[in-house]
């Protein structure tokens, strides 16, 4: 296997006195095609890539450099089980390290394999360079079906692995920092934390080594919905520009607009509460595993959410019809599709049958490089998802400098705040010889909390990242489209830290 060695192979290595091994390079190689002509995952992520980079004077060799995964590590751990013993396979990758630490999440799925992981690294190098948050990509996983275990051993499974990364620093507040991904929550993340501090207890910033945690354990309000909420954010600020939404054929702000939603996990059950609560988003339809439900009034997404952890899925809601099999709902006629599961959803052979207007990427590259181009010659708007899903990361951000502050968001000014409200109050009041309201002043004296500075902080980024990337698209003739315009900026961040520095 490409670039890889096992932890066999490490030690031996370590053994002869070659210490300082840890990662093969990687040289991108054509991969076979899947799905007739269609590309892999990370040629996928490529071809984007360098769709981009063509329209950039770098030089020699720069664009390489970037695009190239600098290392990637496989572990095959034995874990004693049910009185035997079971291999885990499981990898970490490193893209980029022009910015250290490197962040990536860590997914837990059956169909997990190294080219799909180092897909995901190379999209967190852009997303983080897109949204301005000073950290490489990397990405990791474990090739297991989590509801085949325990808790108990699923805990056994998470702390080996986390001892496995911990030998080789590829878990370490300064070095790379995991985080959550699919099949995975912050209760794996205060395993790996407490497993962590376990090896190196002298490490006072050792809980910053993961980000997702518990808040208990040093993670931070607003982490857990963090993805849906960017998805929200981002997608508000693109209806905030007229001539953006004009071009999608559409007019007006995100209420009353019909979406659907593909996948009904962390991402999407947040992303579809938010839009369907707070935005006035019509959510006609949503696609899991065992389906799809439909309803053109719109869905109950909380009563969806529910039973769908009561049940193991959506079939059976009362609130709408199913239908059995659910990719072909893809088709549904929307002004907003969501496509919030997995990679490879929209493809060639689908493209041309999508009727949503814009499609939002809440997901991981679920819009292939051949189906992107289909659509954009239809004029279907894609916002990407190497800028939108990017809420995930940015409060991880905001997590980990937290834990090295090692201080809550807040408690120095919140009642600083507080103080400086009320003397405004008191000064209103004075000067129009009238009380002001107590809800009035409730608004005015009431100092930011921690969740309320994290929102603010993800909102502000979001904010700023769409107006850039639509900068981008609207003022350089080769960007087509906003997401070359992503690419473009993530390239130019990253290339220019590379131009700074002794390669």
């Amino acid at each position: 296997m490409d670039s890889v060695i096992n932890s066999v192979g490490l030690a031996r290595a370590d053994s002869l006195g070659f210490t300082d091994l840890r990662l093969t390079q990687y040289t991108p190689k054509t991969q076979n095609m899947q799905n007739g002509n269609e590309p892999t995952f990370r040629e996928n992520v490529d071809r984007m890539f360098d769709r981009a980079a063509a329209t950039l004077d770098l030089p020699m060799g720069l664009a390489d450099q970037i695009r190239t995964c600098n290392g990637v590590y496989q572990v095959k751990f034995g874990v004693e089980l049910r009185g035997g013993y079971q291999v885990i396979t499981g990898w970490r990758a490193l893209h980029s390290e022009h910015q250290l630490p490197v962040k990536g999440g860590i997914r837990y799925a059956y169909f997990a394999n190294q080219e799909e992981v180092e897909a995901l690294a190379a999209l967190m190098s852009y997303k983080c360079a897109i949204v301005d948050v000073p950290f490489g990509g990397s990405k990791g996983a474990l090739r297991i079906r989590p509801k085949d275990y325990t808790e108990e051993e699923l805990e056994h499974i998470t702390r080996r692995f986390t001892a496995e990364l911990a030998k080789r620093g590829l878990i370490n507040p300064g070095l790379n920092v995991p985080a959550p991904d699919m099949g995975t929550s912050e209760r794996e993340m205060a395993w790996m934390a407490d497993e962590y501090h376990q090896l190196f207890p002298n490490d006072i910033n050792g809980f910053g080594c993961v980000t997702g945690k518990p808040v208990s354990m040093g993670g931070i309000l607003g982490r857990t919905e963090a993805t849906g909420r960017g998805v929200q954010f981002g997608l508000r600020e693109f209806f905030r520009h007229p001539e953006d939404v004009k071009s999608a054929g559409l007019t007006g702000d995100l209420g009353g607009k019909t979406m659907v939603v593909q996948g009904l996990g962390n991402v999407g059950y947040h992303a579809s509460k938010f839009f369907s609560e707070e935005d006035g988003v019509k959510i006609t339809a949503v696609i899991e595993r065992d389906g799809a439900v439909i309803n053109d009034d719109g869905l109950n997404i909380e009563a969806l959410y529910q039973h769908k952890l009561d049940t193991g899925g959506v079939k059976g809601f009362s609130g709408a019809q199913h239908v059995e099999g659910g990719a072909p709902v893809l088709e549904k006629e929307c002004d907003i599709l969501l496509p919030a599961a997995m990679e490879g959803q929209i493809t060639q052979k689908n493209a041309d049958r999508i009727q949503a207007k814009i499609i939002a990427e809440a997901a991981n590259g679920p819009v292939t490089f051949n189906a992107d181009q289909s659509l954009r010659d239809r004029g279907v708007v894609i916002i990407p998802d190497a800028f939108l899903n990017a809420g995930g990361v940015t409060v991880s951000y905001f997590e980990w400098i937290k834990n090295l502050s090692h201080i809550r968001f807040g408690r120095m000014e919140r009642r600083y705040e507080e103080a400086k409200g009320r003397a405004l109050v008191e000064a209103i009041e004075e000067a129009v010889g009238k009380k002001v309201s107590d809800s009035i002043t409730q608004r005015l004296i009431q100092g930011a909390d921690e969740l309320t500075l994290v929102r603010s902080g993800l909102d502000d980024t979001m904010r700023e990242a769409y107006n850039t990337i639509a900068e981008i698209h609207r003022s350089r003739d080769a960007v087509e489209d906003l997401r070359t315009a992503a690419f473009v900026l993530a390239i130019e961040k990253i290339a220019h830290c590379y131009t700074s520095m002794e390669l």
